[in-house]
């Protein structure tokens, strides 16, 4: 077990905290001064939404949107961070409504394919060779709406102008069952690298494994991590917590199963994730009533019980498990997690 972990977040887990049902309770803090907060947070990585980089990219040029970038990059090697992905933001664009690279409209589909191009753009002057693809709207609200072959042979077609575009660039799927659509084409990590597979490069497209997603498809996060570190496909991750098949709660890593954050950070260490580089991410969200001067404790607190999670899983007695695993006797190696997550 020799793990190396250094961790990163998005922009946008420090919120106003808006949702569905209200306006935002906390006032707004300005993008620079964000970056200024990381390393005080203890966090080396800054994840990017190309828009997060660029604002309004839609309506500046390509010379514009690169030294726009660079000026962000400049800020980044200020503070002694680095740009860990750009992920293209696709899903809040009117052209974007019925989704990108599925929508039955030809014009939506080359603005979605256009996007990406940008945000590799973007990637590259951060000095950084990750996308991440989160498909938001890349699904239906009725079956009928969309034909499900022809969906995921366009989101096959978007990848790979992107391998051919840039042929440093990887790739990251981040796959979701469901919201904002009602069914997603890419729900899984089985889904996510056999579409990889399907690709002009498979080795550029991995994963993305975000624990809440995984929850949301009724399936354990660490065997997802498992399934696509057994394929050398795990690229990065998503760490928070998720409170039942509810909407996507993206709630503080392991507040509500330790044992299941327990198990992530265990099989993470075990095949020595972050040796070639990638990070612990984050994307978490303060509690909406949360006060304004105390809104990051949810990224302090999330890194704290990753880091106190990893000194149990190197100190579990592993002789002792060996033995009760050779035994059959999984009642008693229930009783040995429990009483260790319980320091006992």
């Amino acid at each position: 077990m020799a793990g190396e972990f250094r961790f990163s977040f998005g922009p946008w887990n420090i919120h106003e905290g808006a949702d569905p049902f209200g306006p935002t309770v906390r006032k707004g803090i300005a993008f620079a001064k964000k970056i200024k907060l990381y390393k005080d947070l203890g966090f080396d990585g800054v994840q990017f939404h190309d828009d997060d980089a660029v604002p309004d990219l839609d309506s500046l040029s390509g010379k514009q949107i690169t030294q726009k970038a660079k000026g962000v990059l400049k800020l980044l090697k200020g503070e002694g961070l680095s740009a860990e992905f750009v992920a293209p933001r696709l899903w809040e664009n009117p052209m974007t409504i019925d989704g990108g690279y599925t929508s039955n409209d030809r014009d939506c589909r080359e603005y979605a394919k256009k996007r990406n191009r940008i945000s590799i753009d973007i990637a590259n002057a951060l000095e950084c060779d990750l996308i991440v693809l989160w498909l938001a709207r890349e699904g239906t609200y009725i079956r009928e709406a969309k034909d499900s072959k022809i969906a995921v042979e366009r989101i096959v077609e978007a990848i790979n102008d992107m391998l051919a575009y840039d042929k440093k660039i990887r790739i990251a799927i981040e796959p979701k069952p469901n919201e904002p659509m009602d069914h997603a084409y890419i729900p899984t990590t089985g889904h996510a690298l056999a579409v990889a597979a399907l690709s002009d490069d498979p080795k550029r497209v991995g994963v993305n494994i975000e624990t809440a997603h995984a929850i949301l498809a009724g399936l354990d996060p660490s065997d997802e991590m498992g399934f696509a570190l057994a394929f050398d496909k795990l690229f990065t991750v998503h760490l928070n917590d998720q409170n039942g098949l509810k909407f996507d709660q993206d709630k503080s890593f392991g507040s509500v199963d330790l044992r299941r954050a327990f198990n992530q950070v265990r099989i993470l260490d075990a095949y020595n994730y972050g040796k070639r580089g990638e990070f612990v991410g984050l994307d978490v969200k303060a509690m909406r009533t949360q006060k304004q001067d105390l809104a990051t404790k949810h990224l302090t607190n999330s890194r704290q019980i990753f880091l106190q999670l990893l000194e149990l899983v190197r100190s579990l007695n592993t002789p002792r498990i060996e033995d009760l695993v050779s035994q059959r006797d999984y009642e008693e190696l229930d009783l040995l997690i429990v009483n260790h997550l319980m320091g006992r």
